[in-house]
């Protein structure tokens, strides 16, 4: 066993981590299809950072667990309907266009299905011809460079024309759209949802700052390489993909507040704990700015703001279930997934919730 900023995580053989380290076993079942009729009704466990001792709550009983004073740092990303089923205009071809990046006003970085069929030129028309997109690049992964053609608000044209872009192992029809959005979603710009924070309700966080509990919101554009596989065997080899933040300077001066004070940042979610780890100094000093993050969290990394976290059950072998590993350790994060399993919690984007609470 080896230490680092206090926490212990494993090192394989020849000092690599072997993403088989991170392995779990998840009875298919358990893979949450649909939300619940009530965002906070979601289960939640609760486990002590430094112990791994496990309780088990309800969301809505996160107040409990929050002091005055407190900072909640949550991502006020909105997930646009990205995914776009359109025809090949040439030979009429059933094509699917998922929008990653925004590279230019009417130039989008996709991701293409099936790729052969989009060559260089290749025309593609949605719906009844509102829109069209050429092919004018390939680039990194094989992933399409598009130019739309279009008239009028391409908002309300992703609005009428686009699906949300469901993760791929959800495989029902999602009735109401609006429930892979936080209740706080505000900054358009994602293609996935930041799914900590699916679980909170108006009334809930009405509750939290009735008790003194600080909500800070901070953006980061969430991309579809949240669900990329490693496929290194050594993660130490894995390339994180790059997602755009923005922290503000009101966001940096209240966390920093928070800190000095004494009291808690609680992170909603990895992709809150990714933007916050990447704009602290060493000092865990947090600084107002925006650009592009491909910051990886494994064990070993020592954490400079945050203190405890909420989040989802993640994917086997995954990055977040390592950066959740790095945040508490390996062998007490599998426990906890092991007992999760074993009372039957719903897991992934529409499942249940973790808080990492430290101090427990």
């Amino acid at each position: 066993m080896s230490l680092c900023g206090g926490y212990e995580f494993r090192l394989a053989e020849h000092g690599e981590m072997r993403v088989t380290d991170f392995y779990y076993d998840l009875p298919q079942e358990l893979i949450a299809q649909d939300p619940l009729e009530k965002r906070s009704d979601s289960r939640l466990m609760v486990v002590g950072r430094e112990s791994g001792n496990i309780t088990h709550q309800h969301f809505y009983d996160i107040p409990d667990y929050v002091n005055s004073g407190d900072c909640l740092v949550i991502n006020d990303t909105k997930v646009i309907p990205a995914r776009l089923m359109g025809v090949k205009e040439e030979t009429g071809a059933s094509i699917e266009v998922l929008l990653l990046k925004r590279k230019e006003e009417k130039i989008w970085e996709t991701l293409v299905k099936p790729g052969k069929k989009a060559r260089i030129g290749a025309r593609i028309r949605f719906g009844d011809g509102p829109l069209v997109g050429e092919v004018i690049d390939i680039v990194e992964e094989g992933n399409r460079l598009i130019r739309f053609e279009y008239e009028g608000i391409w908002e309300e044209l992703l609005d009428r024309l686009g699906q949300m872009p469901l993760p791929p192992y959800i495989t029902h029809q999602l009735k109401d759209r609006n429930r892979y959005q936080t209740v706080y979603a505000e900054h358009e710009g994602s293609a996935a949802a930041p799914t900590a924070g699916l679980h909170f309700t108006e009334e809930l966080l009405q509750q939290l700052e009735e008790k003194g509990v600080e909500i800070v919101h901070v953006t980061l554009h969430v991309g579809l390489g949240t669900f990329r596989p490693v496929k290194a065997e050594n993660i130490l080899e894995h390339h994180m993909h790059s997602e755009f933040y923005v922290v503000e300077e009101e966001a940096a001066d209240r966390i920093n507040a928070a800190r000095a004070r004494g009291n808690r940042i609680l992170s909603v979610g990895t992709t809150s704990t990714r933007t916050l780890e990447s704009v602290a100094d060493e000092n865990g000093i947090v600084h107002a700015g925006s650009g592009w993050t491909d910051i990886f969290i494994y064990p070993g990394y020592r954490f400079k703001v945050v203190d405890s976290l909420i989040t989802n059950f993640h994917l086997p072998e995954s990055t977040l279930l390592m950066l959740v590993s790095a945040f508490s350790s390996r062998e007490k994060m599998l426990s906890a997934y092991e007992e999760a399993v074993r009372e039957r919690y719903r897991f992934f984007s529409f499942g249940d919730a973790m808080l990492i609470q430290k101090g427990m």
